[in-house]
């Protein structure tokens, strides 16, 4: 890819008589959206990489004996990560309406760097003991905590450089990034399954994927640090008494409270569709199904594939008919479509678990194209960063990271494995409710902050 020039910052301008507009500069909205989906990336790099290898992190850091117990002790540390998002997002998300997305933003890439890199470095259960799950545990936490303040950040950092008309389309490659590094976490732990005895993956091959996150790490960080602040935040400064604008964490949360409900619901139905489809479906297939492993795993690459190609087009959608009906849309279709999918899983045959897969897939593809774009939308420039990690960071660690642990407790405790479709049902049926009273952003300026239009004329 041939290096990009560094542009001036982009700043508001008066045309007319009074009417400021901000005129982007293309270059470094390009540089700007990679950025920031290269941090979402590696973040879900992680994920994958989790998820796909959870039978295996269960033996290694967990005592022998029901592997149902042993599945379920891996997801909770899992799902422990999610209960310390909301705190990553009350100090990240302030940070940033404080001193700065970019500087935030650096600082989240090298806390999750370290907090994945360091899960390969732990001995195992039978090296430590009990020593082994609680430093998983802790690591856990670090990425935790770090993630509190990354998707709020990137989707408000892409969404504050790109132009008002073409918001959608740019907010997608967020969550291309997401898919990107999932499939990257997820295909190399299929590639490792593929090529490793189930031996050597427990003593010493599951290991390579977490020290893979070092180097990306530094790629990532390298990238942010050479990026400008977003002239929206810039413009907010200006506007401020004070070198920085200063922003209670009482006005992000008391006085935005209805605004974070409606967020709150619009991630929930966002979450729990995305770790339920990417999350615990791997391990549904394998642990409850008894389907084979790599024929799982592939299929799941491929779905993701599948998204990954629509993913840019179905943004593009959202800016041309809007935020609302591309969501709408969605949750209708979970709503009526999960258990005939989840049916068509359960076949076992490769065509109907790729087609019952691939329909939740591109259901899905409705809140991932929609999303980084219609959230930072619902809150003003002054508390954007702050509230919309407050608002996200709640839902995801009550609803989203905690679905696979739910869901398989559910299983558990039922015999039903149906529940994954009615758990998506019930999340379907609360977006539908957020989505009704959501006002639609698309081709918008954000609130507080001037027109961004692509050229002067």
């Amino acid at each position: 890819m041939s290096a990009v020039t560094v542009a001036a910052p982009q700043t508001p301008r008066t045309i007319g008589r009074s009417r400021k507009v901000t005129t982007t500069d293309p270059a470094l909205v390009r540089r700007a959206v990679k950025a920031a989906a290269l941090g979402n990336a590696m973040e879900w790099f992680d994920f994958g990489v989790y998820s796909y290898i959870a039978v295996t992190l269960g033996k290694v850091f967990f005592p022998s004996g029901n592997p149902t117990a042993q599945l379920l002790s891996t997801f909770g540390a899992f799902a422990a990560a999610f209960l310390v998002r909301p705190l990553g997002g009350m100090v990240f998300g302030p940070l940033g309406d404080r001193i700065g997305r970019q500087k935030v933003l650096a600082l989240t890439m090298i806390m999750m760097a370290a907090g994945t890199f360091a899960i390969g470095l732990i001995p195992s259960y039978g090296a430590i003991g009990v020593g082994a799950p609680l430093l998983l545990l802790l690591a856990r936490l670090v990425q935790g905590f770090s993630t509190g303040g990354e998707y709020a950040g990137a989707s408000t950092f892409i969404a504050e450089y790109a132009p008002d008309k073409r918001r959608g389309f740019l907010g997608s490659w967020l969550e291309f990034g997401t898919l990107a590094g999932y499939i990257g976490g997820a295909g190399l732990v299929t590639l490792m399954t593929a090529l490793l005895s189930s031996a050597d993956l427990v003593s010493w091959g599951w290991r390579i994927p977490f020290l893979i996150a070092g180097p990306m790490g530094i790629v990532g960080l390298y990238l942010r640090m050479r990026l400008e602040e977003t002239p929206a935040f810039r413009a907010e400064v200006e506007r401020s008494e004070a070198s920085r604008p200063k922003v209670p964490l009482r006005e992000m949360v008391v006085g935005q409270w209805r605004t974070l409900l409606l967020c709150m619901g619009l991630v929930l139905v966002f979450n729990v569709t995305d770790y339920m489809l990417l999350s615990y479906m791997p391990s549904y297939l394998t642990s409850e199904l008894k389907y084979d492993e790599t024929h799982g795993l592939l299929v799941v690459l491929g779905v993701m594939a599948l998204m990954m190609i629509v993913q840019p087009f179905a943004g593009a959608l959202t800016d041309r008919i809007g935020r609302r009906p591309v969501i709408a849309a969605g949750c209708v279709g979970f709503l009526s479509l999960s258990v005939p999918a989840l049916l068509l899983i359960r076949q076992g045959s490769l065509l109907a678990v790729g087609l019952g897969m691939g329909a939740l897939g591109l259901l899905l593809v409705c809140f991932t194209a929609s999303m980084p774009a219609a959230l930072p939308a619902l809150f003003p420039t002054r508390v954007r960063y702050g509230s919309l990690s407050i608002g996200f960071n709640v839902s995801v660690s009550l609803f989203g990271g905690t679905t696979p642990l739910v869901v398989t407790a559910l299983v558990g405790a039922t015999g039903n494995l149906m529940m994954p479709a009615y758990y998506l049902m019930a999340a379907a049926v609360v977006g539908g409710v957020a989505v009704w009273y959501m006002a639609e952003s698309a081709g918008r300026p954000l609130p507080g902050s001037a027109p961004a239009v692509e050229s002067a004329a």
